[in-house]
């Protein structure tokens, strides 16, 4: 099964980081990281985002979509990066992100979301939505 670890971080933490701590919090997670690259627990590296001030948001509703500089509107927590790991349970991803390095200064916190797979939708994942999404996936890697 593949989950989503989405790392948080507060509006208010963005533009103060410390560079000889972000070294060391980088170190230190990349370290992590190499013990689940070797067992082949990452599906995706992921990434770090920017901060939320280089955010735009579409808002999609009755009329046409409204294009709006920032983020979500009253955000008070935000996704600064992510991974996408490959384990067997819910169980297994909180037990290795229990012992992940705080990814960022102060404190933080670590969302885990399951991946929808194909299995989960059943017959309606028909062989032609299967072909398509294929097609996609493959397209992507390329442009990779």
């Amino acid at each position: 099964m593949k989950y989503v670890l989405m790392f948080c971080d507060t509006p208010e933490l963005y533009g103060e980081v410390d560079e000889v701590a972000a070294k060391a919090v980088h170190d230190e997670i990349w370290a992590w990281f190499g013990e689940h690259d070797a067992a082949g627990r990452i599906a995706d590296m992921g990434a770090h985002l920017q901060p939320v001030t280089t955010a735009t948001t579409v808002k999609s509703g009755d009329g046409a979509p409204v294009v709006v500089d920032g983020p979500f509107s009253e955000a008070k927590e935000l996704i600064a990066g992510y991974w996408v790991w490959q384990v067997r349970s819910m169980d297994e991803a909180i037990e290795w992100v229990k012992r992940c390095p705080n990814p960022m200064p102060g404190e933080s916190e670590i969302e885990i979301r399951q991946v929808f797979e194909a299995e989960d939708f059943g017959d309606n994942f028909t062989p032609e939505l299967r072909e398509q999404e294929d097609r996609v996936r493959s397209q992507a890697a390329k442009n990779n």
